[in-house]
């Protein structure tokens, strides 16, 4: 699958905002301690990866009802689904200069029905590479990989999944009003988008 660009300035994958918010002190200080055994970009990146994928959790699997969006609330929280750990992600990759995407994909929800899933992917040797934090449980094996992607789950488009190619320098408009908006987690299962 092609990734497509949403524009053709690429520092706009870096910028920050009030969601990707690398500008924030909790943000730097995280970014900071874990580029300091970093010997290069691509070794911060994995690290930084590993650090979201692995040490906050994803809400639904911790039981945990807060609902996250900004990339500073969900490092200092500690939680997050996966739009906010790709939010967190994004911003740590961003912190330290690393062009990084928004992305998504559209697969079959646990009660039936679809729901966006959302990514990153981090521009490596001229090309973009989807990663995916979600975090790991049994069945799921993310890992990150400039070589072949390694991701959270693989759409099957015989069930209406599918990637969308699309790489946003800010959320989708429409999983951001949701993640805002929603009082817990099981109001936002009910109010997340099914597609883009």
């Amino acid at each position: 699958m092609e990734l497509i660009q949403n524009t053709d300035d690429l520092s706009a994958y870096l910028i920050a905002d009030e969601v990707i918010d690398h500008h924030h002190p909790v943000v730097r200080e995280t970014a900071a301690r874990l580029a300091v055994d970093a010997a290069d970009s691509y070794e911060y990146a994995r690290t930084a990866y590993a650090f979201v994928r692995d040490t906050i959790p994803h809400s639904e699997d911790s039981g945990e009802l807060r609902v996250t969006w900004r990339a500073s609330d969900v490092l200092r929280l500690g939680t997050g689904i996966c739009h906010a750990k790709a939010h967190a992600l994004a911003a740590l990759l961003r912190a330290e200069d690393i062009p990084t995407a928004l992305c998504y994909q559209r697969l079959t929800g646990e009660g039936g029905g679809h729901m966006v899933h959302g990514l990153v992917a981090v521009r490596f040797n001229g090309a973009w590479h989807r990663q995916d934090p979600r975090g790991n449980k049994p069945g799921v094996d993310a890992r990150f990989s400039l070589d072949g992607e390694r991701l959270a789950w693989v759409p099957d488009p015989a069930s209406g999944e599918r990637d969308y190619p699309a790489l946003y320098a800010a959320p989708h408009p429409a999983v951001l009003a949701a993640l805002r908006s929603a009082p817990d987690r099981p109001a936002l299962w009910k109010t997340l988008p099914g597609s883009l």
